[in-house]
Parts: structure tokens; sequence; C-alpha cells
């Protein structure tokens, strides 16, 4: 037993060690909790103001507070009992101001041991004045001796109010600390009812960090919102509201009608879920709701226990008042902490179940208004695409303007924002086969159709399948650029061969659905190992880059490359091309297809050996020697030279864009747009790569594109 401990003294504190641990040191994790709990003993001790003097990194803290202050024998029987029922001893509500009690299990004292391993106290009741001191490593040491813990006598210093209560905090544990006063006076204002200042019976009282009272100017979740839902009666003022578009009074805010219990206070979303990041306090985010019964805070997150819309969560700050969750006549249902609720209790059940319902409909109205917010936010960034959504029937508009609102309410970094262009040329045209497809369906039902109706209806459809088929000419294109590239730099092996044999058609306009079959595969394989399985290929094939086999419209077809730089012979080639030709011939007989055409097709990086000869071109040779299998010669760059020329003669044609088309040319650079990339124009990453706003961006296209094909449309 140490001296300390045994020591005459006039203070007594008896605790176990297991609570202290449980139910002070490592009761909270952030200092906002902890000054919560002395906040909400000021409160109940009738104070009208408790200051904070906060200094990150600092030797201490210093707490004060202006109400009753307490007595010797409180100090004792309140302050250094552990688990004192304030409500049981002392009734609901505080002698002056009639103030309903905050606190209630007597344990929030404790936490300060979070914050600090020394922690001075001095009170004031208006007739006697007392100080102590407990140390965290005394009173440890008392409890594992097993006998009361006495603080230390101090005295009490001059400049004590005429009454109230001191706390100076020392041996600061730096990891809870360490934030900074401005995000400390953050964290408060959004844990207590600072947005309506106590008045009337209840007293004035304010919270005051360094000398400067929490306010409406320390919301910084309100300063962001764009779109707000009140509870009962509209009590914010838009003046702390600079970004505000549009708010709701939710009138039905009663959740028990019988026993009159109801919700109040706010909601809100805000532009974009970063806007719910504080750059002054990481360590919290905006995104939360937190509830407060008795004008502090009982539940520091509910959003998670809601089911609605989750993209809507996303963007969701506010603070709501449920004081039926601690009435007199109940069981507490807050946890130890004060932080969380007991999940089933019927007070909360009833709480989840009302809030639930009020923030689907609040994300149905958002989903609602922000498209339309961000339509007309387009006009100066995108005019041609609001130009083409004020351009449809009216039967159409309201949908078409949906989907282009829907579209620019997607969150993309600066970086994507090229990404955002190719979700308007994706949904525009897609809103344009929709929209084609009911008109169409509207005109069978008319009894009499005009020919300036048909005329009408054909050409959207000429024009709509002209553009349709500009986009697949224009992504061939890319392709056989990318080709040239490939051949201009080497790159003839693997990586040519994974690029021709993906783009079929650059071997053959035709072969627009070529594909592969399994069984005959398999039973080349077999047939011929040397020519169709690549880990049994010959050193005579030593030439070769690779072998594909491909079935089009009822065709066999053989695909090889040659390496661009071999010198290879005609006749070495219809040796090799007729083992292709007869082992291709004599699997499609096994396999039941022999009545289907075998061609043979060699691609060359130059004129193959043995083709010059008296009174024949060398077309005419190789054409006569391949012509027993079927077979021909294409060159590496006669693919580039004969493709380009096909594609491009038809993009080359249409020098008079249709109104469709200027729209979605607008939309290959990013003059128009407000891009702050490079302007490249990049593609929508894959499902795995969405951010959670882009993914749902997918759900919110659907649902427009639903409007567009119903009775809106």
């Amino acid at each position: 037993m140490s001296a300390d401990a045994a020591a005459p003294s006039k203070y007594k504190m008896e605790i176990d060690l297991a609570v202290l641990k449980s139910l002070g040191i490592n009761l909270y994790s952030n200092a906002a909790a902890v000054l919560s709990e002395v906040v909400a003993n000021a409160w109940d001790a009738d104070a009208t103001q408790i200051t904070i003097a906060w200094t990150p990194g600092g030797s201490e803290i210093v707490i004060e507070d202006d109400g009753c202050g307490m007595s010797l024998e409180q100090l004792n029987t309140r302050f250094l009992r552990v688990g004192y029922a304030k409500r049981d001893e002392e009734g609901e509500s505080s002698n002056k101001y009639k103030r309903p009690f905050m606190g209630q299990k007597g344990i929030g004292k404790l936490s300060i041991f979070s914050l600090a391993g020394q922690v001075d106290v001095y009170s004031t009741d208006g007739n006697e004045s007392n100080g102590f001191r407990i140390r965290l490593d005394k009173l440890e040491e008392s409890i594992r001796g097993q006998v009361p813990y006495s603080p230390e006598d101090l005295p009490v210093p001059s400049d004590l109010p005429t009454t109230g209560t001191r706390l100076v905090l020392s041996e600061l544990k730096s990891a809870r600390s360490g934030i900074t006063a401005t995000a400390l006076r953050k964290r408060l204002a959004r844990r207590f009812d600072v947005l309506r200042p106590g008045s009337g019976v209840h007293g004035p009282f304010s919270m005051i960090v360094n000398g400067d009272p929490i306010g409406f100017k320390d919301r910084d979740d309100l300063k962001r919102i764009q779109y707000l839902w009140e509870f009962g009666t509209q009590e914010l003022d838009k003046a702390n509201m600079p970004k505000l578009v549009d708010r709701w009074v939710l009138t039905d805010n009663v959740v028990h009608k019988e026993l009159g219990w109801k919700v109040e206070g706010w909601f809100g979303t805000v532009e974009t879920p970063t806007d719910l990041t504080d750059e002054d306090d990481r360590g919290e985010s905006l995104r939360n709701i937190i509830v407060i019964a008795r004008r502090r805070p009982i539940q520091e997150g509910i959003l998670d226990k809601l089911d609605f819309n989750k993209i809507f969560g996303n963007y969701v700050t506010g603070q709501i008042r449920a004081d039926f969750l601690d009435v007199e006549g109940y069981d507490d249902i807050a946890t130890s902490d004060r932080q969380r609720l007991i999940e089933d209790d019927p007070r909360v059940e009833l709480l989840v179940e009302y809030l639930a319902s009020q923030f689907s409909r609040a994300a149905d109205k958002w989903g609602k208004e922000r498209p339309k917010q961000k339509l007309r936010e387009l006009t100066k960034e995108y005019p041609t695409v609001r130009a083409w959504a004020d351009s449809r029937p009216s039967g159409q508009r309201k949908a078409a303007k949906k989907l282009i609102g829907t579209i620019a309410a997607i969150t993309f970094d600066d970086e994507q924002e090229a990404s955002r262009r190719q979700l308007f040329k994706a949904g525009i045209l897609a809103f344009e086969r929709v929209a084609l497809h009911q008109n169409v369906k509207d005109l069978k039902k008319l009894g009499d159709v005009d020919s300036s109706q048909l005329l009408a209806v054909l050409a959207t459809q000429e024009a709509l399948e002209a553009q349709l088929y500009l986009e697949i000419l224009q992504s061939r294109l890319a392709a056989i650029d990318e080709l040239e590239d490939k051949i201009d730099s080497n790159e003839l092996e693997k990586v040519l061969q994974h690029h021709l044999f993906k783009h079929m058609w650059l071997l053959d306009p035709a072969w627009e659905g070529a594909t592969g079959d399994g069984d005959m595969e398999k039973r080349l394989k077999t047939i011929a190992p040397g020519a169709f399985d690549p880990s049994k290929k010959s050193k005579d094939e030593i030439k070769r880059v690779d072998i594909t086999y491909r079935t089009d419209a009822g065709k066999h077809v053989i695909v090889e490359l040659k390496r661009a730089s071999a010198k290879i012979d005609i006749q070495y080639l219809a040796q090799q091309g007729r083992a292709y030709f007869d082992a291709v011939y004599k699997a499609a007989k096994e396999v039941g297809a022999a009545n289907a055409g075998v061609e043979v097709i060699f691609v060359l990086g130059e004129e193959p050996k043995g083709v010059d000869r008296p009174n024949s071109t060398p077309a005419q040779v190789i054409e006569k020697d391949l012509d027993s299998i079927n077979g021909r010669v294409v060159y590496y760059r006669h693919l580039v030279r004969n493709a380009r020329k096909q594609y491009q003669a038809y993009v080359d044609a249409r020098s008079t864009l249709s109104n469709l088309d200027k729209v979605l040319a607008s939309l290959d650079t990013p003059t128009e747009a407000a891009d702050s990339g490079s302007g490249a124009t990049s593609t929508i990453q894959p499902e795995a790569g969405k951010s959670e706003a882009t993914a749902a961006a997918g759900d919110e296209i659907s649902d427009a594109f639903e409007d567009a094909d119903g009775d809106d449309a």
C-alpha cells in the first residue's frame, strides 16, 4: 500500500479496476466524446456556459463551468461515487432551470481518464470551495491493493468563479488530445443541439472553446447542404446554408401518436461524397446522422441501421432529435459510451422503422430533383446535349432530360471527366433506339397513318442506323490505326497475332461473325498435332507465328500468320496448305460438317519466293499454286491499306452530319466541356473498378430508359 493511498484525506473514491478500464480509460477513443460527458455534467448543473482551453500538443486542458458547483459532501457522494444514479436521487430535472438531466448512469466522469493521467478538480457551491487531485497510476495501485483511494487535497485557486466546477487535465495522451481546436469545435457542434441555444425555462447555455462560442459557424455540414429535409417544422436559417438548392418539411413526424413521441431535427445531402470529408478533421466523417435525446448524443451513427438507397446514404449528413429515447419511466437504452442504442428496445425499433421510411421517400425525391439541378448546370458545359434534350418530341422530353441530368449528376474525379462524355454518347444512342421503338409502336395503334408521319419515323430510323454504323466504323478505324502502329514498330509476333485474331474482319470484311468450334479444334489437334498443337510443333514450323481455325457462314477457315521477316517459298506454302486442308476436311467429316467449304489463308510480311515465272504475274502464280486448297496470301501492310480504304470511304462520304451526329461529335473532344484532364477520350471502367457513385449510374440510367419506354416517353 502506498503512502499516498494510506494518508488521511477528506476525499474517498472506490472503484473496481475492470470498471475503471472499461468505463474510463477505454470508454472513448476521441476527445469530443470525452468532453461530451463533461458538457452534459455542466448542463445538469444549471451552467449557462462551459469554457474549454484547448491547445493541441499542450501540457494541460482546462474545462470550467459556472453551474451550481458541489460541496464536500456532494463531491464524495456524487462526483467520486461511481454509478451515482442522478435521476433516482435528484429527480428528472435540474433545480434552477428545470433542465431534463442529460446524465443517468453516473459513469461518464470516468471517461476523462481516457484523455489524461492526472485530473485536478475544483468546485464551489457559493458556500464552500474544495479541490483535489486524482492520479491514475495511484488509483490503479490502490485498486490492486484492495483499499479505497484517497485523492490528494489541493488548495483552491483564487480565480475560481462564485459557483461552478473547474477540471484541469494533465499528463495527456497525445493520440486523443492532439486534434486541433477547430476540429474539436466542429465535433462538439455536431454532438450537441447548438443550433437551438438554451432559452426560456431551460435558461441560456453555450460552449466556448479558447474564448469563442460554438455555433452555426462551426457546422460545416450545414454550409455544404444542397437539399434539406426537416422534421415537423422549418427551423434552420437559409442564411447559414449558402449552397442550399431546395428544402422540404416532413410534416408527419409522429412516431407514436398515443404517447406523443415525435422526431425533430433535420438531414440533408451534399453535392458530392467528398463534401462529407472535413479537411480540418480527417479523423471524423461528416457522413453521419447523429441522434440526440435531451440535447446530447445518444446514437452517433444510425445510417447503417436503415434500409434505404445506399447511394443516397453516401451524400447524407444530419442531426435528429428523438427525446422519447430517454424519457422518465423507461429503462435507459443507451450503451455505456452513449454512442449506440440497445437495438431490440421497442423505441429504437420504432425510430429505425420511421427513419427508414422517411429516408426512402427522401432518396426518391433526391433521385428526381438532383438530375434536374444538374441539367440546369449542364447548359454551360454541354450545350449541344441540352439542345438535344430540348429538341425531343414533347412526349420524350421529360425522360430525355432525366437521362442526361442523371449522367450529369454522376461524380467523377477531374481525370475521369472524359468518361462522362462517353456516358452521354451511350445514353443518347440508347435513348434514340428506345424512343424509335416507342414511336413505331404508337403508330401501329393508329387506324390511319398519313405519309408525313410515316416519313418522319423512317427518317429517324435512317439517321439512327447510319449513326450506329458510323460508330462501328469509327471503332474499326481505331483498330486499323492500332494495327498500323504495331507494324511500324515491328510488333509482328504474339501481340500482332492477338490483334488480328481478335479482329478477323481485318483479314476479310465479310467475317463479321467468325467464331471458333471446340469439337473441330479438338479433332484437329489429334489429326495434325504438328500443325494445330503448339506444344508438339516441329522445328520446320519455326517460321510461323501462329495458326487458328475459325468457322464463318458454314465455311471452315484456317489462318496462319508467318513471321514478317520469313522468306517463304510458294511451293512450301502449297505443301503446308495441303496438310491443313486435308486435316480440316478429315476433322469436319468426323464431326459431321464435311459439306462445308475449306479455305486456307497465309499472312506474310513479303512476297513468297518462287513466284517469278514467265508469262505470269506473282499474283497469278500464287492463285494457281494454291487453287487446289482454296488458298490465298494476304500481306500485313495490305491489311492496313485495304481496310482503311474500305471503311474510311464511308466515313469521308458523310460530309453532311445529321443533328444526332453533331451532338455526338461534340462529345468526341473536350473543347465544349469543362474538362481539366488531358482531353483524351477514356473508356468507362469495368464494374470492379467503379466508384460506388459511378456504379449507381447504371441503375439510374436504366430507370430513365424505363421512363422513356413508357407513357412519359
